[in-house]
Order: C-alpha cells, then sequence, then structure tokens
C-alpha cells in the first residue's frame, strides 16, 4: 500500500461533531472481542475555473464517508455506489489510498476501534448533482501554504518558519535540536532548500507535531490554531493531505488530469488546470511542447470562442494514449523559478 511520510499522532474530535460529519459505520467484532467499525472514506476532487476543489459535508469540516457494506463484491465497488447515491454520477478514475486505523481517530479511545479506507476519485464538479449534505470547497482553504502560484505564501516566512524554529529550538538535546529543524528545512523548503510540491502530508504531520493546527490542540483538549487553515473532523486533513500528495506525484507521469477536463479545452485551460493542482507554475513553452510530443491531445478543429483576443484552438484528449503511454509515462515541466 502506498503513502508518504510516518504517522504523526491522531487527532480526535469532539463527538457531537463527529457524528454530523461521518455516515454510520459497519461494526463488527474482532477475534479478541473487541469493537470494530469500518467505512470508506472520499476525496473527490474537481478543477472549476483554475480553482481546486473537493467534495466536503458538515459545512466543510468533513470528507464525505459511508459505511462499508459486506454486500458488495469490493471495496472500489462499494464506493462507487455509495458516490453515485449521493452525487447522482458515477465516478470515472479511483484508487485507493491508505488505510487509517489509529485507535482513538473518532475522538472516543474508549469507544469501538475506527477503521477508515480511503479512496481518491477524480470527477468534474458541473456533473455533481445537487445533495442536501455535499458541497465543494477550495482545497487550499484546508491547506493555504501549499499554494505557490504566486510564489510562496508570505506568512510562511513571518509566521509558520519563526514557529517552527522555536520548535526545534525547544527540543531537549542539541542532536534533536538539529534534527528537527533538518526537517523543517526540508519539508518547507528552507535554508535554500527547493520546495517539494509532493511532501503535503509531511507538512502536514509537522505543523500537527509542532503544535500549530487546531487538530494537535484538539488532541489534548485545548484550542490551537497558529497556522492559518481550515481545520476538519477528527483526522480528515491527514486524509485530504494524503490525496492531494497522491495527486500531485500522480499528474508527472500519468494523464489522469484529464479525468477533470470537459471534453474540450484550449491547451491554457489544461495548464491552468495542471497548475492549480500542483501549486506551481508551469512552463508555458514547454508545457506546450510535452503536449505535442506525448501526443497527449489531438486539435477538434474548432475555436473556443470565450477567451479573450484571437480565439484559440480547442483540443480533445487522446484516450487511445493510455495504452500507447502506459510504460513511458509523461513528465510535466513543472517550474522551478
Amino acid at each position: 500500500m502506498w503513502t508518504t511520510g510516518t504517522a504523526c499522532p491522531t487527532p480526535a474530535a469532539s463527538t457531537a461533531t463527529a457524528s454530523v460529519a461521518r455516515s454510520p459505520q459497519k461494526t463488527t467484532t474482532s477475534a479478541s472481542g473487541n469493537a470494530i467499525t469500518a467505512d470508506l472514506v472520499a476525496v473527490l476532487v474537481a478543477v472549476t475555473e483554475g480553482t481546486p476543489k473537493i467534495m466536503t459535508i458538515a459545512g466543510g469540516a468533513a470528507l464525505p464517508s459511508g459505511p462499508f457494506e459486506f454486500s458488495h463484491r469490493s471495496l472500489q465497488t462499494a464506493l462507487r455506489a455509495w458516490v453515485e447515491t449521493q452525487t447522482g454520477h458515477p465516478l470515472g478514475y479511483v484508487e485507493q489510498l491508505y488505510t487509517f486505523a489509529d485507535r482513538g481517530r473518532s475522538g472516543d479511545v474508549k469507544g469501538p476501534h475506527s477503521v477508515s479506507i480511503s479512496y481518491l476519485g477524480l470527477t468534474r464538479e458541473d456533473q455533481v448533482g445537487e445533495s442536501f449534505e455535499a458541497h465543494w470547497s477550495g482545497w487550499y482553504d484546508y491547506f493555504p501554504w501549499e499554494d505557490h502560484r504566486a510564489g510562496a505564501p508570505p506568512f510562511i516566512a513571518k509566521l509558520i518558519t519563526p514557529k517552527l524554529k522555536a520548535w526545534a529550538k525547544s527540543a531537549p538535546t542539541p542532536p534533536l535540536q538539529r534534527e528537527r529543524w533538518q526537517r523543517c528545512a526540508i519539508t518547507f523548503g528552507l535554508d535554500e532548500r527547493d520546495w517539494n510540491e509532493e511532501l503535503v502530508l509531511q507538512r502536514y504531520e509537522l505543523l500537527y507535531e509542532a503544535g500549530l493546527i487546531p487538530e494537535a490542540g484538539r488532541a489534548h483538549g485545548r484550542d490551537t490554531a497558529v497556522v492559518p487553515g481550515k481545520p476538519m473532523t477528527a483526522d480528515h486533513r491527514r486524509i485530504l493531505a494524503t490525496g492531494l500528495a497522491r495527486l500531485r506525484a500522480k499528474i508527472k507521469y500519468r494523464p489522469v488530469v484529464f479525468e477533470l477536463m470537459p471534453a474540450e479545452f484550449t491547451l491554457l485551460q489544461l495548464q491552468r488546470s495542471v497548475e492549480a493542482l500542483a501549486g506551481r507554475l508551469l512552463h508555458k513553452q514547454n508545457f506546450r511542447r510535452l503536449m505535442e510530443q506525448q501526443e497527449l491531445v489531438e486539435e477538434t478543429g474548432a475555436m473556443a470562442a470565450d477567451t479573450v483576443g484571437r480565439p484559440a484552438k480547442l483540443f480533445r484528449f487522446r484516450h487511445g494514449i493510455l495504452a500507447e503511454r502506459a510504460i513511458t509515462g509523461t513528465k510535466l515541466p513543472l517550474s522551478r523559478t
């Protein structure tokens, strides 16, 4: 099973919040007689007009989740059925992320052992029907430090870096202090290190360990909101970070971004969508050259009518390329400037 980083202590949530945010879980009993609840959690991603979004419930405080039904022939079948019921739209691309099974994830350490099996799904916002509870939220509302399209957010240098330095210095011995700071520098691209857009989970876990986000304080019965970013119930923001890290890595070598695009699009729309997901700008000419070399798209013969200035050509994804490029992959030219 793929994952990134090391697991941080799992944040707890209030029972009231958890009951609203999560659908009923399937309860079974382990060989030792302990109760175990199992559910499926979905990280559903869309990109609309250059804005990456995720589907949330409970006013944006939780990811959609549903009970695992043993009647389904597979976990993915269960997830697809549940999402289609909730959104009215069958999922296209789906992959399993990780199984979260830390005790106390729901905030009740004495309650049943909660197991959540998480999935990443890609769709389009205009293909998901109106729902009583689910709605779309901007993913940078939860991880504002991850959007570097306009350069590094100023609060990283003004707020996060000083707090991380203080946390590193609070370690009991000089070797531990150096180890902590090295982790901070690598994770947040400090001390002239490059920013690695794929380290979403590691950054979240580091902020949690340093006690700089609300979930960290919640686990100890206190409020902590040093760093901006919308918190989520239980460990849903950790699950979300896992999904975003996976997608950022995936778009560099597999053409999954086309699952998020309309049937016809301009190359600029495609580039803006990739930039939105990566949180980084792309080199425009290298990106277009890559599209030509890899033959990922083809012209439709039509022109976009809603562009400013000269009409832009419309393209569509070449579905046959999936088989042709299954081994070679596609490396996107993320800008380092």
